[in-house]
């Protein structure tokens, strides 16, 4: 399969991971699956209402059933899997977070304030960092033109506690780009799989734009 994008060690395929991912080789797989709800129009304290529409397949069963075709492909995996439907997940080797004491939403016994973080396999060398981070950084759907990305810091500190500098990190859910950027500012290969071409080209221009103004805030 052509790749869509492809600079740099960074490469996107549009196209359904189900048809992609066999096709693919690499190390790590750092994702953020859909969470099968829709955030068209809404708003928490972690992120902006917006009026841009999700993904095709918004569904809270296709990342568990990607997860499970791709941890066989790889020697870990960290995963956001919302809280909803974080048990529908295989079991994982371990459990972090990213913690937002201002809350990231309401369920049913109150506000929220933490994005829970499955872990897979064996933990790569260096300890250096917790398998949990507080931050108060927002999501910037306005920005990126997708209703829920992850705030980039949020995916250098997971980029950086699953990977080794000579692994290859996969996101099988590429949205708007983020792991892809992240895995570009600290010198990993990653591969990106994305249904939606919208986000394809988003991805794509915040390779070439992004990760320099990113550098320069640091």
């Amino acid at each position: 399969m052509k790749p869509y994008y492809e600079r740099d060690g960074i490469t996107i395929y549009h196209g359904d991971s189900r048809e992609v991912l066999p096709t693919l080789k690499a190390d790590v797989v750092v994702t953020d699956p859909p969470y099968g709800v829709s955030f068209k129009g809404k708003a928490t304290k972690h992120t902006k209402a917006s009026g841009v529409g999700y993904t095709t397949e918004d569904s809270a069963t296709i990342g568990p059933e990607i997860l499970r075709v791709a941890l066989p492909m790889v020697r870990r995996a960290a995963v956001f899997t919302g809280k909803a439907i974080a048990f529908s997940y295989p079991a994982p080797q371990d459990i972090g977070c990213v913690y937002c004491p201002s809350g990231t939403g309401r369920g049913s016994w109150g506000f929220t304030c933490f994005h829970p973080v499955l872990f897979y396999g064996k933990r790569q060398g260096s300890a250096r960092l917790p398998t949990s981070l507080m931050s108060f950084a927002r999501s910037e759907p306005e920005a990126h033109g997708h209703p829920c990305p992850k705030p980039l810091p949020w995916m250098v500190w997971l980029v950086l506690l699953a990977s080794k500098e000579t692994e290859t990190i996969l996101d099988p859910f590429m949205g708007s780009g983020t792991t892809l950027v992240a895995a570009k500012l600290e010198g990993r290969r990653a591969i990106g799989i994305e249904i939606e071409e919208r986000y394809c080209e988003i991805a794509a221009k915040r390779l070439a734009q992004g990760v320099l103004a990113f550098e320069a805030s640091r």
